[in-house]
């Protein structure tokens, strides 16, 4: 029994010395840069983790009133976000009739100077009051007097506007296709609206050099 166990032992001895000997001549036969692979080293390549997409999805809608309430709340984010880039002059954004380069530069010609016409529609109320058969005679005659000096005032203002616009878009949009008549209609009409109430937004301060 004793020799039994002495040649297992031996044989055990053996295997161990003959593995030790060909890792030994393995790692001697590689170049010193080898750098052992995963698997070489007992350890499994992890699985390639999915990338999470930038912005999540909405979970799906239960049933039909809910998908209409997503599409509600969708909708008014759009409009708001619509809404905000028109104010602010986004290209994207804007109606036909406010897109290009020479409309543009109209509104900055415009919201660059002081015009009659945004006093007009109040002084228009102050007429509409004052020229009512209960009034006095002096004062519908003021009334009068005083609707004259507005239209008069907006003509010539209009006039000059007009005169601004075709000076500037004939000397930085020379091959312009827009016709003139209608750009010189967009800056009236502009003019012919309060400030604060102007969309798009003024982008550029009462007096700027245009």
């Amino acid at each position: 029994m004793s020799s039994l166990f002495r040649r297992k032992s031996a044989d055990l001895v053996a295997d161990a010395t003959a593995t030790v000997t060909e890792d030994d001549t393995a790692t001697a036969s590689r170049p010193k840069a080898y750098t052992p692979s995963k698997k070489e080293l007992g350890r499994q390549t992890p699985k390639r983790v999915s990338v999470q997409r930038r912005h999540d999805t909405a979970a799906a809608p239960a049933n039909r009133r809910e998908a209409m309430k997503q599409m509600r709340d969708r909708q008014r984010v759009e409009r708001a976000e619509a809404t905000a880039g028109m104010r602010a002059g986004d290209e994207r954004y804007l109606l036909a009739r406010d897109r290009g380069p020479e409309r543009g530069l109209v509104r900055s010609i415009v919201d660059s100077r002081r015009t009659a016409g945004t006093w007009f529609f109040g002084g228009a109320i102050i007429v509409f009051i004052g020229s009512t058969g209960q009034m006095p005679t002096q004062v519908q005659l003021a009334a009068n007097l005083l609707w004259a000096i507005l239209a008069i005032t907006v003509i010539i203002d209009s006039v000059l506007i007009s005169r601004r616009i075709k000076k500037l878009v004939g000397e930085r949009f020379p091959a312009t296709t827009q016709r003139l008549g209608s750009l010189y209609l967009y800056g009236i009409m502009r003019a012919l609206t309060f400030r604060r109430m102007r969309v798009p937004k003024p982008q550029v301060e009462l007096g700027a050099k245009i």
